[in-house]
């Protein structure tokens, strides 16, 4: 492994980087991929991993903020490139071909610290432009060291993973083979038709899931590859509860709710045997939180807030947002990483998401979690997959709808869904509009681009709340307003 990723620092060097320099990759997961961004943090060099899915705007920002010199791009990639305006410090372009590349002679490690930065990764950007997160050489350490230890990973298991190398959870998971000693498997894009094939051709022992993944294999027409696999554990941040017993009886596999960022850390964490659904875990030793309210006041245990987090743990976090001293203002204050994350703590220390803040849904003067309200649709058997999110309301605040994917062959009625969310939902939080959609818009990442969905507004929705007829002056025509359904 040291030898290909020197060789493959010696074919960055030999295109002009050098130590502290940024080298962007707009590229699907390979083998190259992965011993080129290593190659980078051996040359003392940066790593700018891209979504392969930027473009225009997007993509022109992620190039021109990062200041990158080189971009080494897969072929099938270059035309992202088209019409993108200038970039003055991109110096070279680098093209992927399909075969493994060649690469050029070893060179020595460049000589680091444990603060200077290995990578800049990009978020997503589906609640503004993207924001360059600087991570450390330190952070990739604290994250596989902390990992390891909290799911017991040993040098036998086999961790793979099929996340893009542009998300922190791929980089994460190779840092857990490395100091763990385990192997690393880098698989291709998600597939839930050949997703247990592909663990089984490989041996693995551990997987890693994120947003919808876990909900699609589910809904999966039962196979008798449903167990022909090795694989005991899966990293499934945000899973929702009600699929922990079943996903383990039908798949054996358990799954572990957690939660980390870009900018932190493995902080909370659930370890295998203390699975319990509707719960992240315990926070994790090294790292300190806070739960506050909007003024910054500690709330008490029970109240939901918003976490806030630290480390003592050297270089363990993110140090800021790449040339934007703002939002990095915004993010650390007094110390503390202000996450956006709405939690509720209990007594005895269980820690439970409530929902980001930007997606939290105001309506009536209540405050409404998307997830809890997400969490009783899925109970419904007709329902594969669900985003709920705020639409504007005629009188002011939101109003709930709710996209919905309606699982094979079932049927499902509308009036029927509401009539289930009764006995289960505040009155005030049960969805007023309704759509069905064939898939959910996702991000490479499997998150669902909650603000596309909002964009489209509720032409088409049903809507449980009939149109009410506008007051008339005496002897004036009655009218009628349109239902947005």
């Amino acid at each position: 492994m040291a030898e290909a990723v020197a060789r493959a620092a010696g074919a960055l060097a030999a295109r002009g980087v050098t130590s502290g320099e940024r080298v962007a990759f707009l590229a699907a997961n390979r083998v190259e991929l992965l011993d080129l961004v290593l190659g980078a943090a051996w040359l003392g060099a940066v790593a700018v991993p891209i979504n392969t899915a930027a473009r225009g705007a997007q993509l022109h920002h992620i190039l021109a903020n990062s200041q990158a010199r080189l971009l080494v791009v897969e072929a099938g990639l270059e035309p992202h490139l088209e019409g993108l305006p200038a970039l003055p410090d991109l110096q070279a372009r680098w093209v992927l071909g399909d075969r493994t590349e060649p690469m050029q002679a070893p060179v020595s490690p460049a000589v680091v610290a444990p603060g200077d930065p290995a990578a800049i990764l990009y978020t997503s950007g589906t609640t503004g432009v993207s924001k360059g997160v600087v991570c450390p050489q330190a952070q990739f350490w604290w994250w596989g060291n902390n990992v390891s230890d909290q799911i017991g990973i040993q040098p036998d298991d086999v961790l793979h993973t099929c996340l893009p190398l542009f998300h922190t959870n791929a980089l994460n998971a190779f840092s857990q083979a490395l100091v763990s000693g385990a192997t690393y498997v880098l698989g291709g894009r998600f597939s839930a038709s050949r997703f247990w094939s592909q663990m089984a051709d490989s041996g693995a022992t551990v997987t890693y899931l994120l947003g919808a993944m876990v909900g699609i294999l589910d809904s999966q027409p039962p196979s008798e590859l449903d167990r022909a696999h090795q694989v005991r554990l899966a990293l499934s941040p945000a899973t929702p509860g009600r699929l922990l017993t079943p996903f383990r009886e039908r798949f054996g596999v358990a799954l572990l709710d957690g939660y980390g960022s870009t900018e932190t850390n493995a902080v909370v964490a659930t370890r295998p045997g203390e699975e319990r659904p509707g719960y992240i875990g315990t926070l994790q030793p090294g790292f300190h939180m806070r739960v506050v309210d909007a003024d910054g006041a500690d709330v008490p245990l029970g109240t939901p807030g918003e976490l806030l987090l630290r480390s003592d743990q050297p270089f363990a976090f993110a140090s800021g947002y790449f040339r934007m001293p703002e939002a990095t203002t915004a993010a650390w204050q007094d110390l503390w990483f202000h996450t956006g994350d709405r939690v509720c703590v209990e007594a005895e220390g269980s820690i439970r998401f409530v929902d980001r803040i930007k997606d939290v849904i105001r309506r009536r003067g209540e405050n409404i979690s998307s997830v809890e309200v997400e969490d009783v649709l899925r109970a419904h058997p007709a329902v594969a997959e669900v985003a709920v999110y705020a639409v504007d309301s005629e009188l002011g605040e939101d109003e709930v709808m709710a996209a919905i994917v309606v699982k094979e062959a079932a049927q499902l009625d509308f009036e029927d869904l509401v009539e289930f969310c009764g006995p289960r939902l505040a009155a005030y939080a049960i969805p007023r509009f309704l759509v069905r959609l064939d898939a959910l818009p996702l991000t490479e990442n499997g998150k669902v681009r909650k603000p596309e969905l909002r964009s489209r507004g509720t032409d088409g929705a049903w809507d449980r709340q009939p149109p009410r007829p506008r007051p008339t002056a005496p002897d004036s025509a009655p009218t009628q307003r349109t239902s947005h359904a």
